[in-house]
């Protein structure tokens, strides 16, 4: 594996918690400068202090709040090579019924904060002549959950927009990719570590999926999802491919070219 240049600037949303810390540390080792991106208190603050790391207010679902930490990592440290954008939260309530208002902001932080947090960052990786934009997703975009239907759908909707958005950026020298971790060891299992714990069942530490960050800047395939498993390690998903339409002789029918996107052309 390759490490980022001594000298690189990376933004990491949701910067302070617990995938963000293990992955500030690794940076701030390889001499990387990781501005850690969160919402605004004392206690995110005190813990990017306490890493040594830059810290910048941000709500992720506001696009223009977006758009501003950009503008200010890039005036303060002169340029933007990778943009981790990790800020999310699970559901609440694991009953039957489901609370439209917390779906939608579920969706609204997971997903749209990757579709804001994409958009702004773009243009500045391009200016630094290309780098690297690593989403965290989660094993539940590939697979659903059945007990937190949100969470499953800004995942999934996260890993296609990763998908989607590849071809365009990679013609900008900029890879986006997705990583999907199983449970972690973080904050958004508290409510249900004591089942994890009586079950046996091992879960990932911040450290392995910091790892696999780390290794998405470098390392990924434009538009791919890496699986990370307690056990199994990173492992690129191999997505299964759909059956393609055949013209009216049964022969395989060509996409017309006006639907592919130019770097694709």
């Amino acid at each position: 594996m390759t490490t980022p240049r001594a000298g690189s600037v990376a933004l990491i949303t949701g910067g302070t918690g617990g995938f963000g810390r293990a992955l500030a540390t690794k940076l701030r080792a390889l001499e990387v400068t990781a501005v850690l991106a969160d919402l605004d208190s004392e206690r995110n603050r005190a813990v990017a202090a306490d890493l040594g790391c830059p810290f910048v207010a941000l709500d992720v679902t506001d696009r223009a709040a977006n758009e501003a930490v950009v503008a200010s990592v890039e005036a303060e440290h002169g340029r933007l090579d990778a943009a981790y954008l990790n800020a999310g939260i699970s559901s609440a309530k694991s009953d039957d019924a489901v609370d439209l208002d917390e779906f939608l902001r579920v969706v609204d932080i997971d997903l749209f904060g990757v579709v804001y947090g994409t958009l702004a960052a773009r243009p500045a990786i391009k200016r630094a002549g290309g780098g690297a934009i690593v989403v965290t997703a989660s094993l539940a975009g590939l697979s659903p959950m059945a007990g937190d239907p949100a969470y499953s759908v800004a995942k999934g909707g996260a890993v296609a927009f990763v998908r989607s958005m590849a071809p365009r950026l990679a013609a900008e020298g900029t890879t986006i990719s997705a990583i999907c971790p199983g449970f972690a060891d973080t904050a958004i299992i508290d409510p249900i570590r004591d089942t994890f714990t009586q079950a046996g069942f091992p879960v990932l530490t911040a450290e392995e999926v910091a790892d696999a960050m780390l290794l998405a800047w470098t390392s990924a395939e434009p538009g791919a999802a890496y699986v990370i498993q307690p056990g199994v390690g990173t492992v690129p998903y191999k997505f299964k491919g759909v059956p393609s339409a055949k013209t009216s002789a049964g022969e395989t029918a060509v996409v017309p070219e006006a639907l592919r996107p130019p770097s694709m052309r």
